[in-house]
């Protein structure tokens, strides 16, 4: 009869694979740098294709835009060039998804000579007849409707200072403002927006002129205070009239202003100089 009984070896469980080697966990400093290259791609690419933040340096589009004012502008509204993207790298040939900015758009826009940017507002657009007579805006022969209203007020602060056309005074509360002399000018669309007037100038009248194709008529809304496309291209200075190849992006909101009082040192006043009436205003 033959023996059933097993060795020692046919009970051995069967070999196993080598065990797997645990994996290396990423150092958190690897972690960290992904994260901020991440963060800089999505930065770069809603700054470069939606939204912008550009401040105003100057006060040539008094009473609409103020000397400490900090906008978000839409970059899609005209198209995608090279002056949509970072340091105007040149990975995009001439503009595309182009579109046409409408009269009475603010509009931000390269300075055709300096390559500053510059924002006005479009008055006029390709095959229109632009013309000034007296301080009124003529388009296609035909004026603009433009009728006085309530002087403008600003107070006066280390951002804004009283040009030698306005009027110095002191309200109840104490403040010191300065006012100037305000109209209302209203395009034939019905689209309407505030304008400052120092009295009669000598860019006040200005000869018609046909605005090419692919081009632009700017004003600034302080009319006697602002180097627009009334004046030749020169660095630092008028414009002439703008290529829309240049735009850059559309004023859409007001996101920050101060009146220039504040201090790094001194925390508090980032809020006390905050102009807050105006933060969140459309444009």
């Amino acid at each position: 009869m033959t023996d059933l009984t097993t060795s020692a070896e046919d009970n051995a469980p069967a070999a196993t694979t080598a065990e797997a080697k645990p994996e290396k966990p990423e150092k958190k400093e690897d972690n960290f740098v992904v994260f901020l290259l991440k963060l800089a791609a999505i930065v770069i690419i809603f700054r470069s294709f939606f939204f912008s933040p550009f401040n105003i340096p100057s006060e040539s589009m008094l009473p609409t835009l103020q000397n400490g004012d900090y906008l978000l502008a839409a970059k899609w509204p005209y198209g995608y060039s090279k002056y949509s993207l970072p340091m105007e790298a040149p990975l995009i040939p001439g503009r595309i998804f182009a579109g046409q900015p409408e009269r009475g758009d603010i509009v931000i826009f390269k300075h055709p000579v300096d390559g500053t940017d510059y924002i006005k507002r479009v008055i006029a657009l390709p095959g229109e007849t632009i013309a000034m007579r007296d301080g009124v805006v003529l388009l296609n022969g035909e004026p603009i409707l433009k009728e006085q209203i309530e002087d403008f007020e600003i107070e006066i602060s280390p951002n804004t200072a009283c040009h030698q056309m306005g009027q110095r005074a002191v309200r109840g509360d104490g403040i010191a403002v300065c006012r100037y002399t305000q109209f209302r000018e209203t395009l034939p669309s019905g689209e309407t927006y505030n304008v400052l007037d120092f009295g009669p100038t000598f860019q006040d009248n200005y000869d018609p002129v046909v605005v090419p194709d692919g081009a632009m008529f700017v004003m600034g809304d302080n009319r006697d205070n602002s180097q627009d496309s009334r004046f030749p291209a020169n660095p630092q200075a008028g414009v002439g009239i703008v290529p829309q190849d240049l735009l850059v992006a559309r004023a859409s909101v007001i996101m920050w202003s101060t009146d220039g009082s504040s201090s790094w040192i001194k925390p508090w006043t980032w809020f006390s100089a905050a102009r807050g009436s105006r933060i969140g205003d459309g444009l």
